[in-house]
């Protein structure tokens, strides 16, 4: 309301600002009690001159100096920080009052209701008026704007004194005049604040003098408080005055109150500064995560891609054993990495999700997607990489059975074909007696048997060279050359053969005698010779099998020709008949047949030794069967113990893999029960770990082996190694997803109920129960909830639930969704308003404001990334906290 001027004193009622309360006016039937009186004086002068200073001057007698009503207006400037009516400068008593009423309209300009307080009072010194009007702007001015936890001023100002002292025991301030005499009130207030300034314990409640003076001299010196009261006031009075003791008050409030402001600014900076380098060290560590990864992933596929064989088993088994390195060394850490990756990028989303933060989005081609991307075509890059490897080991272990085959009948050959074309080019027929051209026929008809008995050796000498050339065998040009020359030998010996035959027979007509025993025995031991060579060649032949049957197979063989070695030693005997008997015709007869048979080179003693060479070969091989059964009997063990095992942890993992995914979508219990059973979940699994070593162990074993096959069990190690890798990926993924859910719940109090509800929603629109919902159960989701939405509103709740573009709504981004509205974050313009009381309420802040209110690290964090203020009022130094405090919740770049 307004105040008018009138000649005599007006009274203003009480009304809507009642902060000056009844108990609080003066009795005006009564004069001030003398103490109370004096300490008002000294109190509301102190008071008054604090302000005063500030436009360069004071007063000295309270109710003398304000009588002209020009200090009471200027004193009312200083502290409203408004302009008043011009005042009147001339020194009569009607000046004087108007100048004193244009301060009391001020004042009830301010909603204050004055109560008998009248211009001319004043400017008569009636010093209970002229206090009672000071004692009214202080209320007004200094008391009435103190708000504490809903409580203002005189019980604002008092909650917030028992809230600053409340941790000193021997300081209980109920009130503003007793509580306050032994000073410590004082003292406490200041040690709270300001703790280098008193040495709090050294104090004495029994010393109220020295702890009164200790607390008005360092607010002086210290807090630019002036001293408004003596401590001799305080201590010789029953009871001080309440007004003067709230005055002083009410200066430490104000001093203290705007430390307490920047202090929570500086807070509310640092928790934002604080939140954003965490996210960008997060940010930092996926980087370098991903790009490690990603390279070893480019390193190693080109690897795993190398087709190119070795030429030798030995090179070959090296590949195999740095590919068995590769899987059982090196790969298991980068699964392990694989799976922290996605932990930690799902984890840094929650995070800039619950601090109102954009979602990360990494460096192109560094992708949760891009990862998983690159790391199937690893996986598809190391599919076959093994089973090549072994079917090449297979190949070469054939090429040198067949090279090592090639060079034992090549060398049989050349060793029979050795001289063969020197003997059919000599002319001994031209000089030879009839005797011995019929002899030399009979040789030669020997020679043409034993010719094409020979055939078939190199026949299968082709054969063989053939095969290794189909096989790719790394020296298949010496093969070819060899295998050439015999055939090229071959078709020179035909023709030889045949041009010696025609010279034979063109002198048969001359020649007529011929032995018939010796024709007889080159016959006979020609195939027996042929038979023991050949006999020969398969004891030594190496064998290759894979399984028992096979090994069976071939002792069965064996153990038939074995039985045929009677008969052939029958023959054997029959064929040394003959020689026995050519030998009796030669020596009763006297036949010149230079002790040889004409018809053959081979003779008894070569057929002797062979056959003494077979019955010694026959033993040997009974040995080597005997010891490659024993090794398929072995083979057969690691076999069944491999597979005893693997048809027991196959299962196990399946049966794991299915209890988790139950655990993940049903409501057994709170979410730290789901946590707290996962985890026994997960240490079960730990624990299993030593069986897939073992089984990894056994196959090792089986790999030594050379088994390349198992009847006894449809898992291979590939089953169980991709199983374990999926269950310890499952379990750390779905642990990884109810912490978020902890802490989406917990961020954003979320209660166990609601969660359960969320729970039991998400699952009943889960229609494929894959633990995801697909853009059409997301929609009907939203609907049976009431939401009435078209396509373009649906479309921007799909790219908040789904920023990355998948098509699919997990439960973690459906209980985000749906309490998103109810988080409780800083924004930008709270920062920037933070921002603005650091700087004083300029437009700017300098560096120096910045490293005197924040902490070192995060102070110079803000002067790195702070660009320079442009603006009018732009000084050297400025630093623009607006576009700071906007960058911050804007792209994620600072």
């Amino acid at each position: 309301m307004d105040h008018h001027i009138q000649q005599q004193p007006h009274h203003y009622d009480g009304g809507e600002n009642d902060y000056m309360q009844q108990e609080d006016d003066w009795d005006r039937d009564m004069l001030l009690d003398p103490a109370w009186e004096k300490q008002q004086r000294k109190t509301f002068t102190a008071w008054c001159n604090s302000h005063l200073r500030k436009a360069g001057t004071q007063i000295e007698n309270i109710e003398e100096d304000f009588r002209d009503g020009l200090k009471l207006m200027l004193l009312l400037e200083v502290i409203s920080g408004e302009r008043l009516a011009k005042p009147e400068r001339g020194k009569m008593r009607v000046h004087k009052i108007s100048n004193v009423n244009k301060a009391l309209d001020f004042i009830a300009s301010k909603g204050v209701k004055l109560v008998s307080i009248g211009a001319e009072e004043i400017v008569d010194g009636n010093a209970k008026m002229t206090l009672g009007m000071i004692w009214t702007i202080i209320l007004r001015f200094a008391i009435q704007d103190i708000s504490v936890e809903e409580t203002s001023a005189k019980e604002g100002l008092l909650l917030w004194c028992q809230r600053k002292t409340a941790p000193y025991k021997n300081v209980n301030i109920q009130n503003f005049h007793i509580s306050w005499k032994d000073g410590l009130g004082f003292c406490a207030l200041i040690h709270r604040h300001r703790p280098e300034l008193i040495d709090y314990g050294k104090l004495r409640k029994d010393d109220p003098m020295t702890n009164l003076n200790t607390a008005f001299d360092v607010a002086e010196k210290y807090l630019d408080i002036p001293k408004m009261l003596d401590a001799e006031d305080i201590v010789g009075t029953a009871r001080p005055d309440e007004k003067a003791i709230m005055t002083y008050v009410s200066s430490f409030y104000h001093a203290f109150s705007g430390a307490q402001k920047a202090e929570t600014a500086a807070n509310r900076i640092c928790k934002v500064l604080a939140v954003n380098q965490e996210n960008e060290q997060l940010m930092e560590d996926y980087e370098k995560l991903a790009s490690d990864l990603l390279e070893w992933i480019r390193r190693t596929i080109p690897w795993l891609e190398n087709r190119v064989p070795e030429n030798t088993m030995q090179a070959m088994q090296q590949k195999l054993e740095d590919f068995r390195d590769y899987r059982r060394l090196h790969k298991p850490p980068k699964v392990q990495e694989k799976c922290q990756l996605e932990i930690n990028f799902n984890t840094l989303q929650t995070k800039l999700r619950l601090s109102n933060r954009p979602a990360f989005m990494p460096s192109e081609g560094k992708m949760v997607s891009d990862i998983s991307n690159a790391w199937g075509s690893l996986e598809g890059a190391e599919k076959g990489y093994e089973e090549w490897l072994l079917n090449e080991i297979r190949r070469l272990e054939r090429l040198d059975h067949l090279a090592e085959k090639f060079r034992q009948k090549a060398a049989i050959h050349e060793a029979w074909t050795d001289g063969k074309e020197e003997m059919l080019q000599q002319k001994d027929y031209e000089t030879a007696s009839l005797s011995d051209i019929k002899a030399l026929l009979k040789k030669h008809e020997a020679f043409e048997s034993d010719l094409a008995a020979h055939q078939d050796r190199v026949e299968q000498i082709a054969a063989i060279a053939q095969e290794l050339n189909e096989l790719e065998y790394y020296d298949s040009p010496s093969v070819n050359a060899r295998c050439q020359r015999i055939c090229d030998q071959w078709d020179s010996l035909g023709v030889l053969t045949q041009k010696r035959s025609e010279a034979l027979q063109r002198t048969e007509k001359l020649l007529e005698t011929i032995d018939q025993l010796y024709l007889e025995f080159a016959k006979r031991a020609a195939p027996f010779n042929n038979w023991m060579e050949g006999a020969m060649e398969d004891l030594q032949d190496t064998f290759i099998v894979h399984t028992i049957e096979e090994i069976q197979g071939l002792s069965t063989a064996h153990e038939q020709f074995k039985a045929t070695l009677p008969e052939a030693d029958k023959e054997r005997q029959a064929i040394l008949g003959i020689h026995n008997e050519i030998a009796k015709i030669v020596q009763t007869y006297h036949v010149n047949m230079a002790g040889t048979n004409p018809y053959t080179t081979i003779n008894s003693q070569e057929i002797n030794a062979k056959w003494d060479k077979v019955r010694q070969l026959v033993p040997q091989r009974d040995q080597a069967l005997i010891e490659e059964h024993a090794r398929q009997q072995n083979n057969e063990r690691l076999r069944r113990q491999f597979a005893n095992q693997a048809n027991v942890i196959g299962p196990w993992i399946q049966t794991k893999m299915q209890e988790i995914g139950r655990i993940s979508i049903e409501m057994h219990g709170t979410l730290e029960d789901q946590l707290t059973h996962l985890r026994q979940y997960e240490k079960s699994i730990v624990n299993y770990k030593p069986k897939i070593d073992q089984l990894e162990g056994d196959h090792q074993l089986i790999q030594e082996a050379l088994i390349f096959d198992n009847k006894h069990t449809n898992y291979t190690m590939e089953h169980i190694r991709v199983g374990w890798e999926q269950l310890l990926t499952t379990i750390a993924r779905t642990i990884n997803e109810i912490e978020n859910q902890i802490l989406t719940r917990d961020a954003k109090g979320i209660s166990q109920d609601q969660m359960n509800e969320f729970r039991a929603s998400f699952n009943h629109f889960d229609r494929k129960k894959t633990g995801m919902m697909d853009a059409e159960d997301f929609r009907a989701c939203l609907i049976s909830m009431g939401y009435n939405m078209g396509e373009a509103e649906f479309s921007r709740i799909m790219s908040i639930v789904d920023p990355n573009r998948l098509g699919v709504v997990t439960f973690q981004a459906f209980i985000d969704f749906m309490s998103r509205e109810t988080a409780d974050t800083d924004t930008a313009d709270q920062v920037m308003a933070s921002f603005k009381v650091l700087a004083g309420d300029k437009n700017y802040i300098l560096v120096d404001e910045l490293r005197r209110e924040l902490p070192p690290d995060q102070a110079e964090y803000c002067i790195a990334r702070m660009t320079p203020y442009t603006g009018p009022d732009a000084v050297p130094g400025a630093l623009d906290y607006m576009s700071f405090s906007t960058a911050l919740y804007g792209e994620s770049d600072l």
